[in-house]
């Protein structure tokens, strides 16, 4: 199933953004969290959004950092409203005093409420060289904490042993969402069909086919820059919105993928 990244619309409102995805002919939205989108945090306005447009919440997608357990609660009563299947956090940020949110907390929470609760792979960014900015964040690592993850692909660095394709088998039989993007290095979170007129660093179309042939069955979401889908020209963004279903289409949905449960 093909979600729409709130992100990459992000200079966009709420209803907007349903309203694209509704014309693209999207599945749903991936509603991504942050301490300024306010909009996205009322549960009865998201919820009336998904209603008007018949386009179901089907991810959320946490703060990356200052998170705590009454955070979750949060929400995790916002995915509960909206009936959507898979919430998406990150490892903890150097800086985050409390930690027992991400080490315990989550898990429990995955067990009483019955919703996937995924773990993101994160950048590998150091302080002076030596010191990550995200505690336990290897894949290995992430993949044990509630046993769900999700994979931005964007950002695995290519130029370590470990590619797109290696971070997929790895994460393989825990996945609930890929995150979407190409990269021409330093630019990051590009539309995948820019790749023609330069070298793409990563294996786009091989991935999404290798997909296919595994039949991965949860979801894909298109997660660029907001500029990539020329967010000051409704025209282009519609557009741009249409040719990545074609692309994905074209390249994951030879197969027919059916009902999306976790």
């Amino acid at each position: 199933m093909l979600l729409l990244s709130t992100s990459s619309l992000s200079w966009y409102g709420l209803h907007r953004i349903f309203s694209f995805a509704k014309k693209a002919k999207y599945d749903g939205i991936d509603l991504v969290l942050t301490p300024k989108d306010f909009d996205n945090w009322d549960e009865d306005y998201v919820k009336s959004l998904s209603d008007e447009f018949a386009l179901p919440v089907l991810s959320i997608r946490a703060p990356h950092r200052d998170l705590n357990e009454k955070k979750v609660d949060k929400i995790v009563s916002l995915a509960i409203k909206l009936k959507s299947q898979n919430i998406t956090f990150f490892p903890p940020y150097i800086t985050d005093k409390n930690t027992t949110w991400y080490t315990k907390y989550l898990t429990k929470v995955k067990k009483d409420k019955n919703i996937s609760i995924s773990i993101a792979n994160v950048e590998a960014k150091f302080i002076f060289f030596i010191i990550p900015e995200y505690k336990n964040a290897s894949l290995m690592d992430i993949k044990k904490i509630t046993g769900d993850t999700a994979l931005d692909i964007s950002k695995i660095d290519s130029s370590t042993s470990v590619d797109i394709m290696k971070a997929q088998k790895a994460l393989w039989n825990s996945l609930k969402n890929i995150y979407v993007s190409d990269i021409n290095w330093p630019a990051k979170w590009l539309m995948p069909w820019n790749a023609w007129w330069w070298t793409s660093y990563l294996p786009l179309e091989s991935f999404l086919m290798k997909l296919r042939v595994s039949w991965y069955g949860a979801f894909i979401t298109l997660d660029v820059n907001n500029k990539e889908l020329w967010v000051w020209n409704e025209e282009k963004v519609l557009f741009n919105l249409e040719y990545f279903k074609k692309y994905y289409e074209k390249h994951f949905l030879d197969i027919k993928q059916t009902d999306t449960k976790f």
